[in-house]
């Protein structure tokens, strides 16, 4: 005898659960299937929707997309601008277009997931991480500080379509490959664990760097850097 059973949580008063049993027949091995539909009062039929609103706001970007299946009272509440505007940076409304001000937050939130917004004079990129909320930096090159980066014969600035900043460094060619960035971590979020990354475009003919290891390292300011040895994928 097998068994397997499927719920689906379908209204707001009253959770309607199909459920659905595969019974096999033990010497035939034919199938049959029952299905039979069962009521259950939920817990929350009774709450408010600002109190549902509360409790979803107080969990995370993802939770609230996740709550928003589970009942049409959870759906409605989980669209609340109250809810949305707590996943917002504080100073969210600096890093929207004035076209934006009338947008329901829930729809600012994923602008700023999907649209990183330039910030600083140009200098930095800001966007959201998706599923918690957290704030995401990228640094332009005019931030870091690059051995020969001013020397024309060795590196050159120019544009190009599918970046987010207006000039990016070209090496040219280069006897000393340093790069040095900083920046201040209270734009990032707090109790967060970040990663950080180079990120860069090969032409093709690029030579000099397969499998040549590369020693970086990151450390806040007064500790010793934790250092390890890369390659860059060309």
């Amino acid at each position: 005898m097998a068994e397997r059973r499927d719920v689906r949580a379908t209204d707001a008063n009253k959770a309607s659960i199909d459920v659905l049993t595969l019974s096999m027949g033990k010497n035939l091995g034919i199938g049959k299937i029952r299905q039979e539909r069962v009521s259950l009062s939920s817990p929350f039929d009774d709450l408010p929707d600002d109190c549902i609103g509360n409790i979803i706001s107080l969990t995370s970007p993802r939770d609230a997309c996740v709550a928003a299946s589970v009942s049409k009272t959870f759906k409605s509440t989980s669209e609340f601008n109250s809810v949305w505007e707590k996943f917002l940076p504080p100073e969210y409304s600096s890093l929207i277009l004035e076209s934006q001000v009338s947008t329901l937050k829930k729809e600012l939130y994923f602008s700023l997931c999907n649209n990183p917004v330039l910030i600083e004079d140009g200098q930095k990129s800001f966007w959201l991480e998706k599923a918690s909320g957290k704030r995401c930096i990228m640094l332009s090159a005019r931030q870091l500080a690059i051995t020969w980066g001013n020397s024309p014969q060795y590196w050159q600035w120019i544009s190009i379509p599918e970046a987010r900043f207006k000039k990016v460094p070209e090496l040219l060619d280069v006897c000393a490959f340093e790069i040095r960035g900083w920046m201040n971590t209270r734009i990032l979020s707090p109790r967060t664990h970040y990663s950080a990354y180079v990120v860069y475009k090969t032409r093709s003919g690029c030579h000099g760097f397969r499998d040549l290891p590369i020693q970086v390292g990151i450390c806040l300011v007064g500790q010793k850097a934790t250092k390890r040895f890369i390659c860059f994928d060309c």
